[in-house]
């Protein structure tokens, strides 16, 4: 780990100058990520500036719309009775990243920031039609991720919260990696009055994509067996060493059959 100065603000005010004002300073949110890439010097950042004493957790209902703070731990999430009651597969996707240590430092800002290609809830974000509030503007999920560990947050921009539409019935399923739990392929499917969106993540090479073939399919039928037939591009697929492409591809398929499945039941 290379040396490093370290803050925490008190104020989203002094976070923002802090990070704005330094191009090789980093925020830390939880840390999940980042503390093993600190340690195996991957980055080498000036300062890392500690975003837990901004005030950021916290969990309201606002008429049709869930309110997620910042820096809500994942185990937060889980347990809530407002999300379970607003919108229970989130519940079950937060209770389901990683293992016990990992949701109680894990924050939802620090997984929509890192953009990690297999991480939960990039899919609930993008399937849900949420939006990403900052210190600057509103972002709409289909703009918000633009690839592997990219999104359009600008230099010194924070997340304040996620806003979630309430929708008709949800379901998030999983294939995890039995090392480290992230998602070998893992689909998010959401139907509202405006339509179906699903969302793929673990297994497209672009990060967190949107099924449009699924979509279509669950809008004519929510149902299965809307979905037979249907293939998912394989040269869109990760090939590694834990799954090959076309094995991703119909893993695809197959949680998608049961996230309807489920949202169903």
């Amino acid at each position: 780990m290379y040396d490093f100065d370290y803050v925490k603000p008190s104020t989203l005010e002094e976070a923002v100058r802090i990070l704005s004002d330094d191009d090789a300073a980093k925020a830390l949110a939880g840390g999940m990520t980042y503390i093993p890439v600190l340690k195996q010097r991957f980055s080498q950042p000036s300062v890392v500036v500690d975003l837990s004493g901004l005030g950021m957790s916290y969990i309201r209902r606002e008429g049709d719309t869930l309110v997620i703070g910042a820096m809500t731990p994942h185990a937060t999430v889980a347990a809530s009775p407002i999300v379970r009651e607003a919108i229970p597969a989130l519940a079950w996707l937060a209770g389901h990243i990683g293992d016990r240590q990992v949701r109680y430092r894990g924050t939802i800002s620090g997984s929509l920031a890192n953009n990690d290609p297999s991480a939960c809830y990039p899919s609930a974000v993008l399937a849900l039609g949420a939006t990403v509030i900052t210190d600057r503007r509103d972002i709409a999920a289909d703009d918000y991720f633009q690839g592997m560990f990219t999104t359009a947050l600008e230099q010194g921009e924070l997340i304040t919260e996620i806003r979630f539409p309430v929708v008709e019935r949800a379901a998030y399923v999983k294939f995890p990696n039995p090392a480290s739990r992230y998602a070998m392929v893992g689909l998010f499917v959401a139907k509202a009055a405006t339509g179906v969106r699903v969302a793929v993540t673990g297994a497209g090479q672009d990060g967190v994509f949107r099924h449009r073939a699924f979509e279509q399919a669950l809008a004519n039928s929510f149902s299965p067996s809307a979905l037979d037939g249907i293939d998912t591009p394989v040269d869109l697929m990760n090939d590694d060493m834990h799954a090959g492409a076309a094995y991703r591809a119909h893993l695809v398929g197959v949680m998608a059959k049961r996230a309807v499945g489920i949202a169903n039941a």
